[in-house]
């Protein structure tokens, strides 16, 4: 058995090669060989990766957070190999985990997390959905959720910061960009019917939550084939600050204000709105989103 891990040397603070080192040693104690890939940016990280899958990895590990999980369903989905060849399994260290989270992968227990990858390895793992968001003729594959609005621009200053950490700079994020953030005027399109949409977030979720545990989509499924279709419609600032910590429990659901549907394709468009994936950057609408069944196969 052949494994790439890669590791994100940034995550948890700086604490990440550590991390890695630790996962490698555990999977070489059970009998496979490891290649241990860390680089000093995403792109040389990304590039590592392909490489270890072309010389016929057989599974990729990730160490790190939901960005890292983020650039392994782009390797694995985008890699041109029938889907599901080459599984993956996440070893969740970062400050979110939200894909670990919604899959009951152990974070920052590092020798749980590997026994998890290792067991599922020998039960063959499972095969989950991925999203694909597309704009002006590039992609990019997402596990988790993809962010338009109030909890991207969140995102979007929360990751300028290097304090404090954890969930708290989420949270300071949040307060500093409610003193400035409007509704936004959003052009829907979903599964063919296309509305006008006054928002503070459109969120499209394959999986349940971001933010480190914000269950923006609770019922969401990983394997069933839809997408959840999240929308906050425009309240005032207090209104705003009352409704979004209730996420974290669940309890926004039933707000008038809220609204999910299921659907298979969005089309989103609206000016000057920056979206994010998996926490990751994927820069400014219009996007087309859509789900892709069956897409990656994860070890838990």
């Amino acid at each position: 058995m052949f494994i790439a891990v890669a590791v994100n040397p940034r995550a948890s603070f700086g604490r990440g090669l550590h991390a890695g080192n630790e996962a490698a040693a555990f999977f070489e104690a059970a009998g496979a060989d490891v290649a241990l890939l860390c680089e000093d940016s995403y792109a040389a990280l990304a590039a590592s990766v392909d490489k270890a899958l072309a010389s016929g990895a057989d599974a990729l590990v990730v160490v790190g957070g939901d960005g890292m999980v983020h650039l392994g369903v782009n390797a694995l989905a985008g890699s041109g190999m029938p889907f599901g060849t080459v599984p993956l399994g996440i070893v969740p260290t970062g400050t979110g985990n939200d894909m670990a989270r919604t899959l009951g992968v152990p974070a920052h227990d590092i020798p749980a997390a590997c026994a998890t990858v290792l067991a599922a390895l020998e039960s063959g793992g499972r095969l989950i959905d991925a999203g694909r968001a597309s704009s002006e003729g590039t992609s990019r594959w997402f596990a988790g959720v993809v962010s338009a609005g109030f909890d991207a621009a969140v995102n979007e200053r929360a990751n300028a910061w290097r304090w404090p950490r954890g969930q708290a700079r989420y949270h300071l994020a949040m307060l500093r960009e409610l003193a400035s953030f409007r509704a936004i005027d959003y052009t829907v399109t979903a599964d063919g019917e296309t509305w006008r949409q006054g928002a503070m977030l459109i969120s499209v979720a394959n999986g349940q939550s971001i933010g480190g545990g914000m269950k923006v989509t609770p019922n969401a499924v990983l394997d069933d084939g839809l997408l959840d279709l999240f929308i906050v419609s425009p309240l005032s600032r207090t209104g705003l600050l009352k409704v979004f910590p209730r996420v974290f429990s669940g309890g926004h659901l039933g707000h008038p204000a809220v609204h999910i549907r299921r659907v298979r394709k969005v089309e989103l468009s609206a000016d000057n709105v920056v979206a994010y994936a998996d926490g990751e950057r994927i820069g400014p609408l219009p996007l087309t989103i859509e789900v892709v069944p069956g897409a990656v196969r994860v070890l838990a």
